[in-house]
C-alpha cells in the first residue's frame, strides 16, 4: 500500500485549491464524523482530495523524480546524483547476517537515501560523490519517518548512465536525524550520533588490498591476490585512518574509512595513495590536524579485542559553524538553569538503523 503523510496530502490540496489549511482540516474532520470513524484521518484526507479533484499521486510508474517516490512503491526506477556515499559494513543479528551499504542521492525535486543489501552493497565501491546513478527495481520503505529506496538482488544500479543529467539538486540536510552526545555519554551500538571535539592524536593511514571490481578485501595467495567473488585479481587499494577526539568529557578513537578519510584530509584518492609509497609525507598533515575542532556523525562500535568503544565516522564536518555551536551551548545552559530536560538527549531516543529489508 502506498503511504503518503497527511501533511503532504493537505499541502497538495492547499496548493491546488483556494482553501486554507484550517478549512481543509475542517473538511477532514467532517468526513471522519460522516463516516463514523470507520476510516483513518489519512483516508479521509484522500477522499477530500478526490472530491476536490486534487491529484495526490503525480506519478506512480516509469522513471520517477525523487519528490514522487512514496513509501510502499515496488519496482521503482529513479535517477539521482550521489551526494554522500557510505562504506559497506557487515552486520549480524540473532536471525541473519549480511552486508549493507547506503548513499544519499538527489535531483531537482529532493533527496533520498538508497540502501543496498547483500551483493548490491558491493556496488558502493563503484560510486563516488558527484556520480549520477540510475536505480532499477528498487522498493520503498519508511524508516523513522523518512522514505528510503532499498535494493536487493533483483534490483540493478547503473553508474553515470548515458544521456542522464542532473542540473540543480534540491537542498539537503546532511544530518536530518543525528543526535548530539557527549563522548562520556556514548552507548554501544548507538547510530546517527553526532559528536564535536578536538583532535588530540592522529595515526598514520593503513592501506589494504581490495578487488578492483567489487571493492571487497582481496586476500594474498602466494604472489597473487584472490577475491571470493572474482577469483584472482589485480588489486586496488583502500585505506583507513584513526584519530583520538576529546570533547572535554572523555576521549574516543574515531575511525575514518576511505571516503571520510578523504573528507577529513581534503585529499583525493590519488593523493592518499602517495602516503602509501611515501609515509613520511604524512607527518606534516598530522601536525596540521592536531588541535582542530571537528564535528562527526556516525555510530558507536565495541572493539572486542581492546575492550573499548570506538566511533565509526559516516559524515565529517571539518569547519563547524561557530554561531550554531554558541546557540547550542546557550540553549543547554538555559535548559540546565531552568531544570528542563534537553530535547533529543534521552537515552531511549537514540536513533538506530533497522537491519531489515
Amino acid at each position: 500500500m502506498l503511504k503518503i503523510p497527511i501533511s503532504e496530502i493537505i499541502s497538495k490540496i492547499k496548493q491546488s485549491t483556494k482553501l486554507s489549511e484550517d478549512e481543509i482540516n475542517n473538511k477532514i474532520e467532517n468526513k471522519l464524523e460522516e463516516l463514523s470513524g470507520l476510516i483513518s484521518r489519512e483516508g479521509a484526507a484522500h477522499i477530500i482530495a478526490n472530491e476536490l479533484g486534487v491529484k495526490i499521486f503525480e506519478q506512480t510508474h516509469g522513471k520517477l523524480q525523487i519528490k514522487n517516490i512514496i513509501a510502499g512503491m515496488r519496482n521503482v526506477e529513479t535517477v539521482g546524483k550521489v551526494i554522500r556515499a557510505f562504506e559497506l559494513r557487515q552486520f549480524k543479528t540473532e536471525t541473519r547476517e549480511g552486508k549493507v551499504a547506503s548513499m544519499i542521492i538527489g535531483d531537482e525535486t529532493g533527496t533520498i537515501r538508497v540502501t543496498m543489501w547483500g551483493n548490491q552493497a558491493e556496488n558502493i565501491s563503484k560510486v563516488k560523490e558527484g556520480d549520477i546513478v540510475k536505480i532499477l527495481g528498487g522498493y520503498v520503505k519508511e524508516n523513522q519517518g523518512n522514505r528510503e529506496v532499498h535494493m536487493n538482488d533483483r534490483s540493478s544500479l547503473v553508474v553515470n548512465p548515458e544521456g542522464e543529467t542532473i542540473s540543480n539538486i534540491a537542498s539537503f540536510s546532511e544530518r536530518p536525524s543525528s543526535i548530539r552526545k557527549n563522548i562520556a555519554d556514548l552507548k554501544e551500538a548507538a547510530e546517527n550520533i553526532e559528536i564535536l571535539g578536538t583532535i588530540v592524536q592522529v595515526f598514520d593511514p593503513k592501506f589494504f588490498e581490495v578487488c578492483g571490481q567489487c571493492g571487497k578485501r582481496a586476500k594474498p595467495e602466494g604472489d597473487k591476490f584472490f577475491c571470493d567473488m572474482h577469483g584472482h585479481v589485480n588489486p586496488d587499494y583502500s585505506y583507513v585512518m584513526n584519530t583520538i577526539l576529546d570533547d572535554g568529557t572523555e576521549t574516543i578513537r574515531c575511525t575514518f574509512f576511505r571516503n571520510q578519510a578523504e573528507r577529513l584530509l581534503n585529499k583525493t584518492k590519488e593523493e592518499m595513495l602517495i602516503y602509501k609509497e611515501q609515509p613520511s609525507m604524512f607527518e606534516p598533515l598530522k601536525t596540521e590536524l592536531l588541535g582542530n575542532i571537528i564535528k562527526l556523525v556516525g555510530r558507536v562500535n565495541k572493539n572486542e579485542m581492546f575492550d573499548r568503544m570506538e566511533f565509526i565516522t559516516q559524515l565529517v564536518f571539518t569547519n563547524p559553524d561557530p554561531e550554531e555551536e554558541i546557540k547550542r551551548l546557550q540553549n543547554m545552559n538555559t535548559a540546565k538553569s531552568s531544570g528542563d530536560s534537553l530535547p533529543g538527549k534521552k537515552t531511549e531516543e537514540i536513533a538506530t538503523e533497522n537491519i531489515t529489508e
